[in-house]
């Protein structure tokens, strides 16, 4: 119990603290006008209050990530609260502050292009692919559960394929329609549910009890699976999540004053973190340990259940009610957002202008025609490999953000150590992997953490060649 009250106040700290760092070291500069004042369009450029982006980028990056994550990690024990509360100050943060605020300085550029600023056209070309190709599968997925759930609610005439075409008519709305109709409307009303959410299950364990694990380095997974580095892809929305960095341009686009990235970009990262730590302390210690946990689990569907009986338990019939928000209405808006980041990664790729309806049709209706598709077909094997890509993208973004650190003269450790971490999770990861070359340990564990550091090399060679380039121009 005191160690995850301690987590929780770690992480507030962290926000007022190393948040602080962190936008001193980037520079904001109050003056200078953002692209929702210079570029407004009314569809995607479009001021909002601060709040109301904070919420909307909260509920982005958020979906069930960091509730069904945290569930997953929450196998490994207590010793997840290290990596929730580390990977957040530390890690997540940071590749969500400078996603978010490389983007304002860059006129809202989606991430691809962000990161071609600073790595390169070879980096620029295969993260627009790379981040489509995970958009994509995003949103697929966030159809295929929530319409699943709905089905087994609704008359056997409302079918699950019968919801999967309302979700796409839904996404295509929200994908098309100007950012502050929808979007801007209804997604800070369900920000505030899925916190309320979460602090009303922390209240629960308290108030009835519950005996919430210390943190141990001990690996309490009831399968050993190791903890490094599967916790570190295991729980990645709460930690550090690549899928942050193509969310961060949409709220680059709307916000007003370039004091309010830390708020809106970093704060939303640590608002993520604490419902992290809540469901992952749930988990452990609702079902009485983590063999426990894992049965449950295993009998009743997953994740899911987890939500739908700690919610009802410790919050009543209004617990459903949230749990049914939690486990349909997240999911969903977390994939209509996927999808407009996949549409504005390929407008700026076309340098397509998306103020007339007609160019936003263009690019949105193939990518739904290839989504829906995909609903088609069993693509589990495939969505394995999707872990690992999104702490890949991380690790990409984290190594751009440490160029421009260094390009302008400024603390780059704060990107440069967590870039080199993330890499060594990343490749050790996919050695290691059933999905991947299914290296054994004793291989893998070396050849990540070298690859790592040759990363760190290289990255050190062609920074010392972009300053000198910049030098001479």
């Amino acid at each position: 119990m005191v160690s995850f009250l301690i987590s929780i106040a770690v992480l507030i700290l962290g926000f007022f603290v190393y948040g602080k760092i962190v936008e001193k070291v980037f520079g904001v500069d109050e003056d200078r006008k953002t692209p929702a004042v210079r570029l407004e369009d009314g569809v995607d450029f479009v001021p909002l209050p601060s709040w109301k982006i904070f919420l909307i980028q909260f509920l982005n990056i958020a979906g069930l990530g960091p509730i069904f994550g945290a569930i997953a990690g929450a196998l490994w024990g207590p010793v997840a609260f290290l990596w929730i509360v580390f990977g957040c100050i530390f890690a997540g943060g940071v590749h969500d502050y400078f996603s978010g605020m490389l983007s304002v300085r860059h006129d809202g550029g989606s991430i691809p292009e962000v990161v071609g600023k600073y790595l390169g056209n070879g980096f620029k070309n295969f993260m627009r692919i790379f981040s489509i190709v995970v958009l994509v599968l995003v949103g697929v997925v966030f159809i295929m559960g929530p319409a699943g759930l709905l089905a087994g609610l609704t008359p056997k005439s409302l079918s699950k394929t019968y919801w999967i075409y309302i979700i796409f008519i839904y996404y295509l709305i929200a994908t098309l329609v100007p950012i502050d109709k929808l979007i801007g409307k209804i997604y800070p009303i369900f920000g505030i549910t899925l916190l309320i959410m979460a602090l009303g299950v922390s209240g629960g364990l308290l108030i009835k009890g519950y005996t919430i694990p210390e943190i141990t380095l001990a690996n309490m997974h009831p399968k050993q699976l190791p903890i490094w580095p599967l916790l570190f892809i295991t729980i990645a929305c709460g930690a550090i999540s690549g899928f942050h960095s193509t969310q961060s341009p949409l709220m680059a686009r709307c916000i007003t004053n370039e004091k309010q990235g830390r708020t809106i970009f970093y704060g939303s990262m640590i608002a993520e973190g604490i419902v992290a730590l809540i469901w992952a302390a749930a988990a452990m210690s609702f079902f009485g340990g983590t063999g426990q946990l894992s049965e449950a689990m295993a009998a009743n569907g997953g994740a899911a259940y987890v939500v739908d009986v700690i919610s009802k338990t410790l919050l009543g019939p209004i617990g459903g009610i949230l749990a049914l928000i939690g486990v349909v209405a997240c999911p969903i808006t977390s994939g209509d957002t996927a999808f407009r980041s996949a549409r504005l990664i390929i407008a700026d790729f076309l340098k397509f202008k998306q103020g007339p309806i007609k160019n936003r049709l263009a690019i949105s209706i193939p990518l739904f025609i290839i989504g829906f598709i995909l609903t088609k077909i069993n693509f589990n094997v495939i969505w394995r490999y999707f872990a690992w890509s999104n702490q890949t993208l991380a690790m990409v973004v984290l190594w751009a953000s440490a160029m421009y650190l260094i390009l302008n003269d400024k603390f780059h450790w704060i990107a440069t150590i967590p870039a080199t971490f993330m890499t060594a999770v990343s490749i050790t990861y996919i050695l290691v992997a059933p999905e991947g070359f299914k290296l054994p340990t004793s291989l893998a564990y070396p050849l990540g953490i070298a690859s790592a550091i040759l990363a760190f090399i290289l990255f050190f060679t062609q920074s010392k060649k972009a300053k000198n380039l910049k030098s001479i121009k």
